[in-house]
């Protein structure tokens, strides 16, 4: 077996339709079919020469337990409660930048060097509320900026464009593709490294042409990225961090 095909995200739907993916790893010395839970998310490893459907089987049958620890393992890492008023430092593009909250005419947001700062009219109750929804729009203009110059880049190299490219906060993937040739992506990728963010709209804009991940999908995704893996291994480490900011800002 090819060991792109081995070593493959599965997805499990859940009942509340969010899909968990997991990551598929063969070893030569596995005996069994393991399921584990880490910072990076969920790893499913298989005896070599283990079939797709027997790996979803499996899956399927520990879905309840796997849904549960990975909620458990978002409230872990959860981190400390955004505060009005309350300097604090987040990431925005890989980068460590410092939220400062001021007193102004009227609210917006603006990037100053490596300050992020937050004008407010004043720091009521409804203030926090207020500086989440500056955060969300911030976030997704500049995510968008940087998607517009990629689209315009890669989508006549792959001779395909989408009819749409949606932003939003999702559960646990980093992007999709729907039967409409909608492009969706998530909003915590505004806090990831730019190459990071440019693989997942790689990804998802080479499944207009190939709609699965056999070897020519990953051939041409390589063809246009050579580097992808490291953007992958970097979202598989850093990934359940920088949902659980996004969490934090929005």
């Amino acid at each position: 077996m090819n060991p792109e095909i081995e070593n493959q995200y599965l997805e499990l739907p859940t009942a509340n339709g969010e899909v968990i993916r997991v990551l598929r790893k063969s070893h030569p010395q596995a005996r069994r079919l393991r399921l584990t839970i880490t910072s990076g998310g969920a790893r499913l490893t298989c005896p070599k020469g283990t079939h797709s459907t027997q790996a979803l089987a499996f899956l399927h049958q520990h879905g309840e337990w796997l849904e549960q620890k990975l909620d458990e393992l978002r409230l872990v890492n959860q981190p400390p409660a955004l505060e009005p008023g309350a300097t604090t430092v987040i990431q925005l593009r890989g980068e460590s930048v410092r939220l400062c909250w001021r007193e102004g005419p009227f609210p917006h947001i603006e990037l100053i060097g490596d300050r992020l700062r937050l004008t407010l009219p004043r720091l009521h109750r409804r203030a926090l509320e207020t500086a989440r929804g500056l955060l969300r729009t911030h976030l997704e203009a500049q995510l968008r900026k940087d998607v517009s110059r990629w689209l315009a880049l890669y989508c006549p190299r792959i001779g395909i464009a989408p009819t749409l490219v949606r932003v939003r906060p999702l559960k646990t993937l980093w992007g999709s593709l729907d039967t409409r040739d909608r492009v969706n992506l998530d909003l915590a990728l505004a806090l990831a490294p730019p190459a990071a963010l440019k693989y997942v709209l790689v990804h998802e804009l080479c499944h207009l042409r190939i709609r699965n991940h056999s070897p020519r999908y990953w051939a041409l995704v390589e063809s246009i990225l050579p580097r992808w893996k490291d953007q992958r291994e970097w979202l598989r480490i850093n990934g359940q961090a920088i949902k659980a900011e996004l969490t934090r800002l929005i």
